[in-house]
């Protein structure tokens, strides 16, 4: 039972042999039986047909390679950065406390509009003003004790002057011999306490000075605390919080309020430090909330130092907002403009990459020729990629660019562009 399995094998072993190694003369075989030449005619035409295609070749040798471009035209495309960023108040600032004491002010509630110098909350005295007197009362005395120190310096001016006399005196009776040696000595030492005392009394003019600088700064220290019993505001716009309660204890850096100005608002981005050139204080630049408004404003900052964690740089753009409309925080899609640059829209599929993994296209010479050219894309539409770094016209190949390399003969069938 065995031996027909190995039988049937071999046969087919047989049939597939002559079909496929020997076809040739299996066809001669059939036909000398038939006397039909027409299959062997045939079949020797699909042979023909199944074989390739003759390439065509330039005059040096060359294959020539078929393929479809498209003659490519730059045009001036905006080059915008594009940053996700956030709405930030343009001033921000917790109204704080410089003194101690209750207060005294009925209470403003959050998001009522204040206006530059509006009290804020206001600080019971206490004794305060009576502390205002004291300094005053000690300024007084100190500047009445200036008139006495002026009058001892005269005094004692005019008693040098007298020792001078005594002293030139005795000097000269006892240089002819009518005064004695002890008589000269005593008015000489006379002479010196005289001239101590001016510097006595001059130190005391100076003292009653001091004083009067002293009291001064006193009275302008309780003035101060005076001032700081009304807090007010420091610009006008909105309150964040409600100002101190009534009857509150109020202590050095106790917050008062908070007070943000809206308008105009800033527009707060990261910029990337591979494009932080392309951006510079003063550009245009628009932005979509998350609301779906769309706003209009400038840069107004831009850092000189990366923030340490991300490698990115702050841009400030200043937008108006007169209605208030925009909050404080909302999501933002900014768009800067910078200096539009000649670029190439071609389709995604046009790109390809050379030996080196640069990334470029394929463009044909005026000899007819295919060559590499690197390019920088600067951003994907739905139309295409916009590419720079080709000349302002090129004809780029779009089908066949990977079949090519510099140098290779092409024959080129020009794309139709759909309008």
């Amino acid at each position: 039972m065995r031996i027909f399995p190995i039988v049937t094998a071999v046969i087919v072993c047989a049939v597939l042999y002559l079909v496929i190694l020997e076809r040739d003369r299996l066809i001669g075989f059939a036909g000398a039986f038939t006397g039909d030449d027409g299959a062997t005619a045939e079949m020797q035409e699909v042979a023909e047909t199944d074989a390739p295609p003759e390439q065509e070749l330039t005059a040096d040798g060359m294959h020539v390679v078929h393929v479809v471009a498209r003659r490519s035209e730059a045009t001036i495309a905006e080059n915008a950065v594009l940053l996700r960023g956030r709405t930030e108040a343009l001033r921000q600032v917790n109204v704080q406390s410089e003194t101690s004491g209750l207060i005294i002010s009925p209470p403003i509630r959050a998001g009522a509009f204040v206006e530059e110098g509006q009290l804020l909350c206001e600080i019971d005295r206490g004794t305060r003003g009576a502390a205002l007197e004291e300094a005053e009362a000690r300024l007084a005395e100190a500047r009445s004790r200036l008139p006495e120190a002026r009058a001892r310096v005269a005094e004692a001016r005019a008693g040098l002057t007298a020792a001078e006399i005594d002293d030139n005196a005795a000097s000269r009776l006892s240089e002819s011999g009518f005064g004695s040696e002890t008589r000269a000595a005593s008015t000489a030492a006379a002479r010196s306490a005289a001239e101590a005392a001016i510097q006595s009394a001059e130190a005391g003019v100076e003292t009653a000075l001091s004083g009067i600088r002293s009291a001064e700064a006193g009275v302008e220290r309780a003035r101060q605390e005076l001032t700081r019993l009304e807090i007010r505001a420091p610009f006008e716009g909105l309150l964040e919080s409600d100002t101190a309660e009534l009857g509150s204890l109020m202590q050095p850096g106790t917050l008062c309020a908070t007070v943000i100005q809206l308008d105009p608002i800033k527009l707060v981005g990261f910029v990337p430090e591979a494009q932080v050139n392309r951006v510079e204080v003063g550009a245009a630049a628009g932005a979509r909330l998350a609301t779906g408004e769309e706003v209009q404003g400038e840069v107004i900052f831009l850092s000189r130092s990366a923030d340490p964690q991300t490698r990115t740089f702050r841009v400030e753009i200043e937008v108006a907002n007169a209605d208030l409309a925009i909050r404080d925080g909302q999501t933002a899609d900014i768009m800067i403009s910078t200096a539009g640059l000649p670029a190439h829209l071609l389709p995604t599929s046009s790109l390809t990459l050379n030996d080196a993994g640069t990334l470029g296209v394929r463009i044909v010479t005026e000899d007819n020729r295919a060559q590499f050219v690197p390019v920088t894309m600067l951003r994907d539409t739905a139309r295409g990629v916009l590419l720079t770094g080709l000349p302002d016209q090129a004809t780029v190949i779009t089908v066949g660019q990977e079949f090519v390399t510099d140098g290779v003969p092409v024959d080129v069938t020009y794309e139709e562009l759909t309008q």
